[in-house]
Order: C-alpha cells, then structure tokens, then sequence
C-alpha cells in the first residue's frame, strides 16, 4: 500500500470557506488562508487524512478563472500564508491535494492580454489557442462557451512546459499532489506528457483527474493520471436513494467494479459543482449514502459542510454555486449543534474504513436486491470481508456487519 490507499479528503473550496469575496471588488490582500489552519484539528478529528484544496491562485471571480497559477490569490493572502498552511498540515499528519486549471485560464490573464494586443509573435501567443486569422482581428478559443475563460493551447510545447512547471513548482513548495480541473476537456495526450515530467521528479505525487462522462479506463492509460472522479457511482448512489431504485446502484457497482481492476476512482457524495446530498435527499438517505461512500473501493472525500447536514442547491446562474459553497465560521465552536448527529455518523463510519484500510480495492458482490433493499459484500483478495445492509422501504436505513455476523454499526 501507499500512502493514497489511506487517503480520505476533506474537501474545501477556500474562496468560499473563508468568506472571500467572489464577484465584488476585492479590496486589500488579505491572509485568509490561515483561516484553515484554524480547522485542521476538525479535520483531523473528522478523520480525515487530507485536504483537497479547491482554486487558491490569483483568478478573476470564482477561482477558476486563473490570472496567475504561481501566485496566491490575494484574497486568500501570499506566499508566507500558503507555507504557513503546509508547515501546519504537514504537523498533524495532513496530506495536500490543490487543484490545478490548466484547461484554461480567465480572459484578463496578462498573457492573453499581451498575445491578444502584439500578436502572433509574442512569446506567450503559444500558450494560448487564438484564432489570428477570424474575421475583425484575432479571437481566443473559450472554455464550454464561457467568454471570460480562454482555452491553453494544448498542441503547445510551449504549455506542456508552462503546466509542468507550475506542477512542479507546487510539488516543491510541499504539497502532495493536484486535482486537474476538466481534465476531460484536454487530450489525454497533453496529459501524458506533463504528468510523467512531473512524477520524475515527484515520484510519491497522485494525480485526479476531473472527469464526468466516458471511457474512465481508456482515459487514465492514455492520459497516465493516476485517478478520475467517480461521476457515475455519485450519481447512482443519490439517485437509487431518491427513487428507491437500487437497480440503479447495482448496475453501478458492477461497472465500479471494473474499474477497480485497472485503478483506483476518487469517490464522493458531495463537491462544489452539486447540489447538497442533504438537500438532494435529506438528512436518513444522506447518511445512507454516506454509508456506501465509506464502504466501497475507491479513494473517498467528504465535501466541507456534508459532515454537518448542511444544506445547498445549486443553480444554473450567475452566483448559482455560492449556496454550495458558503463561508465557515471563525472555529468549529461556533457550528450549529443542528448537524451534531449527522458529524458522529461521519466520524464512525470514516473510522470504520480506517480501520479496515483493505476497502480502498475492495469489490461488491450483490447478496439481495430489489428496489428498495440492497445488501452486497465488500471483499479483499486477502480474505477480508463486510456485508452492508440498506433498506430504504420506509425511512432510509443502514447496517454494516462483520465477517462474523455482528453489527459493526447501524443507523439505528
């Protein structure tokens, strides 16, 4: 095993976290990063044994929209504020997963700016994918439509060796490892370039890959990533829950299954592009879900707030994502004692899978289903196995037990 066979993340998006501001004027810098250090100790005691970071480079608006990917975000505060941040995660034993943009970068970029005004020639004019011959002068290939984020040019040499860099520099600076933001929107071909160029030099470095729809197995040989998130398992497990259709589930888990066999997916109920599991499927089902997320192979996280019931729709507009991505208090003092029920389930079932490390292979075996009762087994190549119970017939319920027979924890 390696140290991400015992891997489960905290997800936090820190813009949001620590009350930034998003769409307004920024104002001063400010070193709002250390208002994670704060809760770390929280993280720790979650179980968690590492923090999946969301955008902290210099961007526009939302993070995503990066102006510089080799400095921090004012907002968010400097260089010092980010060692500040390793140095304590790195004395509780706390991994670090950032998350990279490389598919794009905002339209303000002062590269693009300079490309896009001198043209062709200017150095940077090949990071970026710019249409010189369009009708009324040049214009930049955008994100999905999105006309404030300006595609990289992948082809590029010149951008293989600008994202290899940033990696590197990041790797160097202390942390372990990136999520690659849309990473299905760049050619596994780019990927696989940059990512061996990075892994020479880091070899104990992981690499997840945002990737939703497809062939996930094709993606990360082509791309030589390390994982992708697991959209279809999240799917599958919010949706049997809410339709008590566990045929959905299963159908899923035979897929996920396959998967395992040629690597290891990033598994979750929750992140900062969804809608809330507790307000999807309220607070029973939400713990339900969180009982397969802990139970089944894969490298799991726990999306900031999802410990503590909150609750988030997301919309399809401008500043339709910030219900998902509130603000957290000063220090875990200050939580409602509201989500203190759903915190313990978190902490038992998370300590559950540390103390069975074996689940991050382990493969399901369908024991019942019809619609709305699941049970399936949970197994090692070494012999070790668990069986899980749901039954979501009238108010959703979970049970786990032993190899023995023995109720190792319900929600009941």
């Amino acid at each position: 095993m390696t140290w991400i066979d015992h891997a489960i993340w905290w997800h936090v998006y820190p813009l949001g976290f620590t009350g930034a501001p998003i769409r307004e004027a920024h104002g001063a810098p400010s070193p709002r990063l250390r208002h994670l250090i704060d809760w770390l100790d929280y993280a720790v005691e979650l179980g968690c044994s590492g923090m999946l970071l969301g955008p902290i480079f210099a961007s526009e608006t939302h993070g995503y929209d990066s102006t510089d990917l080799l400095r921090i975000d004012p907002r968010l505060g400097d260089d010092a504020d980010f060692d500040a941040l390793v140095v304590a995660c790195k004395e509780r034993g706390l991994r670090i997963l950032l998350d990279g943009v490389f598919s794009h970068v905002g339209a303000k970029h002062a590269d693009v700016r300079a490309a896009l005004a001198e043209g062709p020639g200017h150095p940077s004019a090949q990071l970026f994918d710019i249409d010189w011959e369009a009708d009324g002068g040049p214009v930049p290939r955008v994100f999905e439509g999105h006309s404030s984020l300006v595609r990289f040019n992948h082809s590029s040499p010149a951008t293989v060796r600008h994202v290899t860099h940033v990696l590197n520099h990041w790797l160097e600076r202390g942390i372990d490892g990136w999520r690659l933001d849309a990473a299905y929107s760049v050619a596994p071909e780019f990927w696989a370039e940059v990512i061996p160029a990075a892994r020479n030099r880091h070899p104990d470095a992981w690499f997840l890959g945002e990737v939703l729809h497809g062939d996930y197995v094709d993606f990360v040989a082509r791309s030589r990533i390390d994982s992708v998130t697991q959209y279809e398992l999240w799917k599958a497990i919010w949706s049997s829950l809410d339709d008590r259709n566990f045929f959905e589930l299963d159908w899923a888990l035979q897929r996920h299954n396959g998967f395992l066999a040629h690597f290891i997916p990033q598994t979750f109920i929750g992140n900062h592009d969804v809608t809330r599991i507790a307000s999807r499927i309220g607070n029973e089902a939400a713990v339900c879900a969180l009982t397969l997320l802990m139970t089944l192979g894969g490298v799991p996280s726990i999306y900031y707030g999802d410990e503590q019931a909150f609750a988030g729709i997301k919309e399809d507009r401008l500043g339709g994502d910030d219900e998902i991505r509130p603000a957290f208090p000063g220090s875990p003092a200050e939580l409602s004692p509201l989500g203190a029920h759903v915190l313990r389930a978190h902490q038992d079932l998370i300590g559950l899978r540390r103390r069975h490390p074996w689940l991050v292979r382990a493969r399901t075996t369908t024991l019942h289903l019809d619609n709305t009762r699941y049970r399936y087994r949970v197994s090692a190549d070494e012999g070790q196995h668990l069986e899980i119970e749901l039954d979501v017939n009238d108010s959703p319920q979970a049970w786990i037990r032993g190899s023995s027979g023995e109720t190792l924890w319900s929600t009941r």
